[in-house]
This record gives C-alpha cells, structure tokens and sequence, in this order.
C-alpha cells in the first residue's frame, strides 16, 4: 500500500465550515502556517498538508509537480479552496488543471506559473538555481538556510520571518535529499503559462512587491495571463506576506473566501 502524505485538520466539523486546504513551499512543511491556524480556523476547516518528501511525508516519493498534485488530491477534501505559496502555488494550479470540480477557489501566494527567468519572463535567474543544487549537494541544512534568508530579503521585519520560518522546519522532520531536489528542478523546468487560461475557478493572486524570487513585475504581466483573476500585491513584504504581514494578508484571504474576489481594484497595494 502506498504512503499518504500527513494532513492536519482544525476548525468546524465536516460541513460546518468552509474547507480550506494549505500547501507550504519548498525546503518548509505545514507548520509554516501555524500561527495563521487559530484565526483561519474560528472561520473554516483548515486543511494542513506536508507535500511529498516533506516533514512527516518524508516516505511519500513526487518527482514531478503533477505527482505532487496527484499524491495531495488523493487524501484531499471531495471540494475545497486551494491555497499554495511559492513551490505550493505551482502545485496548486496543476490541482485545478487536473481536478478542476476538487477546488472550488484557488489562492497562489508568492508563486508563478514559470519561476525561472526565460527570455522577457521575469524569473529567479537559471545560475541561482544551479548554485542552489551544487550547494544542497555540498551543504543541505546551510542551502535551505540561505534559501529561507532569500524569501525574507527585503522585508522590514526579515529577521523575525526568517526566524519564524526556521522555527517551522526544525519543529518536524527535514525533508528529504531528493524532495528538495526534484523540487529545486521543478522550480527550474516548469512552465504552466500556456495551461492558465484552462483554470476556471475564482483565483486570487496575491505577491510582496519586495519579493526577490517572484519579482512583483510577474504580477502584471498574469493579468494578460489570467484576466479574470484577482491581484493583490503588498508594498512591504517580500516573498512570505502572510508572515510578514498576517493581518492584511488575513483580511484579503477573508473577502476572497467570502465573495470569490477582492473589495479593493486589482492593482491596490497594501
């Protein structure tokens, strides 16, 4: 029998609340969402899940962003809104593209359809991702420490986040070698740019207009992608905003659950 990724569930009983499922990004585990779980779930009921190869899904195997989808969907909620940050946004989108009737809403944070720079695509440059595999071979705790440091770069309060994001790792196992591997590779090779217009679900996307690895320029180039969704993008944060920034983070989660978009125009910043 094959091995289930590890959920965590908080909130009302089965059909009291909306379900809500969280997916964490890469070289972390569910627990990076713990300090948002008390007010999320007063609301609705909190889906938490470790992806394949990280922390207590250390015996799941997922070489590819589709098998990562595929192993969440499997133990996932019959219907549920789905939100992902960074290497979990990617993820996400593959789940509404190959199980669209599952996810009722999608919610990407810091994530894009193509990490990598290509061409006038605006990107993580290809060379920070080959020094960050030639280093996770030569120094795997010291490669996700830098990374966790990249991801908080630029924020007004960097110390703190990085701080609480290094908290969240070391609080469950390490992921696993070739997780961060084929992780690192995905966030190299995939591009979903021409599958977006196939998503059909209310999607709200939000960014830290400081985010060194998703520059905030993606943002304006997916509202040629995906006219119909919802931009939110916040001035001071980089690329964790619902660390950084839990308050306006929470109020946009809100009325996006509420309405299936957001009060404020798409190009409000925060």
């Amino acid at each position: 029998m094959a091995a289930s990724v590890y959920w965590q569930t908080f909130g009302p009983e089965s059909g009291q609340g909306s379900d809500l499922v969280l997916i964490h990004g890469w070289g972390m585990n569910g627990a990076v969402w713990q300090h948002l779980i008390p007010q999320l779930s007063a609301l609705y009921r909190v889906h938490v899940v470790d992806m394949p190869g990280y922390g207590h899904s250390a015996d799941v195997a997922a070489d590819s962003v589709s098998a990562m989808a595929q192993a969440i969907l499997a133990d996932a909620p019959a219907q549920a809104v789905w939100l992902g940050w960074s290497l979990g946004g990617l993820v996400a989108k593959q789940a509404s593209l190959l199980a669209p009737d599952r996810i009722s809403k999608l919610i990407t944070v810091a994530s894009s359809p193509c990490f990598a720079a290509n061409g006038r695509w605006r990107g993580i440059q290809p060379q920070v991702l080959r020094d960050f595999q030639q280093q996770l071979r030569d120094d795997f705790a010291l490669t996700v420490e830098r990374f966790m440091a990249l991801q908080a770069m630029g924020s007004p309060t960097a110390r703190q986040d990085i701080k609480l994001l290094k908290q969240a790792v070391l609080s469950r196992p390490q992921p696993t070698p070739s997780a961060l591997t084929a992780g690192l590779e995905m966030l190299a090779d995939v591009d979903l740019r021409e599958a977006l217009s196939r998503i059909r679900q209310p999607w709200l996307r939000m960014y830290g207009r400081l985010d060194g690895l998703v520059p905030a320029k993606v943002a304006a180039d997916m509202d040629q992608l995906a006219p119909d969704s919802h931009k939110m993008v916040f001035t001071k944060a980089s690329h964790a905003p619902f660390i950084s920034h839990p308050e306006d983070f929470l109020h946009t989660l809100k009325a996006f659950m509420a309405e299936g978009r957001i009060p404020a125009p798409a190009t409000t910043l925060v």
